[in-house]
């Protein structure tokens, strides 16, 4: 803390002013680096206080502290309460892991104000959480923290965004699950989050940052050379662009191929702007004609066919072949975008009819196929976790 006006010490009782939470004051002290206790804090200093509030999402970050026998009469500039920014869905990869899991992310939370969670049903997946970000970073760190300190097995869905959606009666929903985007008959508008997107790279790689930023819809704002006179002959003068961008393309694979066309050199930072409206669509994944939730993107629809041809072509190859022929479609509402097939397994039933005359083995062939069509009228297809993981891999065309 930094005390800006007044003075507390152990035995104070203190308010915070935006949760309203009240705690008795402990132990006060400064870093120096370690900590050591001191009388007091007086105006003017730094350091930290020690209180007895049982949960930890009472204090957030930013928020006032002020004395609750003699409150301030309004808490001080500045605060902002955290948004999450980026949503996917966390699901353990062994169903009775599930309670682990939720232990996990409470205990997560405790020490990070900014993760939210709730829990989600999956018909494919089963019982997982639709789980909130600040941004990328945060996202891979949590996975990371979940399946390194607490050793869970985790699946993880495409990430998404939060899109406002104005529906046709007039009310404004915000979905950051694509399970949750009302039928298209009642949409009048979707807005999408925006970035404002800072790369630093040297000069030589303009062409290739130029290049990714423009094939993700983004807006060139301004470039800037950051040496001095002269600098911008140089190949290896340091360049700053500035752009415009859907936060929605840079979740997935943007900061990769960024690194990759800049040989490393390039670095890149974002904030959040307004959101604008854009043509957006849902694509649907169906295996066997039925929808598989977990595989739905919200994207934009001028790039959601060529996404629809790549996701049910990596689908094919991970997906087992059956006794039946089972169809993989994506689907834009009620129209099919794009459809593979995965081939039945054969099995010769003829091979012990060896004599006989031809009318035996047209009655195993017909027998047969009866069999396969009752199959596919009542089997079901179990997608393997590959199958999630290739929505990540998609390449952008």
């Amino acid at each position: 803390v930094r005390v800006m006006d007044g003075r507390v010490g152990p035995g104070d009782r203190l308010r915070l002013m935006r949760t309203a939470a009240d705690s008795e004051v402990l132990e006060t002290g400064f870093f120096a680096p370690e900590l050591e206790r001191a009388d007091a804090l007086e105006t003017g200093e730094v350091g930290y206080i020690a209180t007895g509030l049982k949960n930890v999402r009472d204090c957030r970050v930013g928020d006032t502290i002020t004395l609750a026998s003699n409150p301030a009469s309004e808490p001080l500039q500045g605060y902002r309460q955290l948004k999450s920014m980026v949503f996917t869905g966390l699901y353990p990869a062994d169903g009775e892991s599930y309670p682990e899991l939720r232990d996990a992310l409470g205990k997560l939370q405790l020490n990070d104000a900014s993760l939210t969670f709730e829990p989600e049903t999956s018909a494919a997946l089963g019982f997982g959480f639709r789980c909130g970000f600040l941004g990328l970073l945060h996202m891979d760190i949590v996975q990371e923290r979940l399946e390194r300190e607490y050793d869970i097995n985790l699946i993880a869905t495409a990430p998404s965004v939060s899109y406002i959606v104005k529906q046709t009666n007039g009310r404004e929903v915000e979905v950051d699950n694509p399970s949750e985007m009302p039928p298209p008959q009642e949409i009048a508008e979707i807005r999408e989050p925006w970035a404002s997107l800072s790369v630093i790279t040297p000069a030589r790689y303009i062409g290739a940052v130029m290049e990714l930023v423009t094939g993700r819809r983004g807006e060139y704002v301004k470039m800037e050379y950051l040496q001095g006179e002269g600098a911008a002959a140089g190949r290896d003068a340091r360049v700053l662009l500035e752009y415009r961008l859907p936060l929605g393309e840079m979740l997935v694979d943007f900061h990769d191929r960024l690194k990759s066309s800049t040989q490393g050199y390039a670095s890149m930072d974002y904030s959040p702007v307004e959101p604008r409206p854009a043509d957006l669509v849902k694509l649907e994944v169906l295996v066997n004609e039925e929808p598989v939730d977990a595989l739905s993107m919200i994207m934009h629809r001028s790039d959601a066919q060529a996404q629809g041809r790549q996701l049910v072509a990596e689908l094919k190859k991970t997906i087992p072949r059956q006794m039946f022929e089972v169809p993989i479609q994506a689907a834009i509402g009620n129209r099919i975008v794009a459809r593979e097939t995965i081939r039945a397994m054969r099995k010769n039933v003829l091979a012990k009819c060896y004599g006989g005359d031809v009318t035996r083995k047209r009655k195993l062939l017909a027998k047969q196929a009866e069999g396969k069509k009752r199959m596919k009228r009542i089997g079901r297809v179990e997608v393997p976790q590959e199958a999630f993981m290739a929505v990540l891999k998609l390449e952008r065309e």
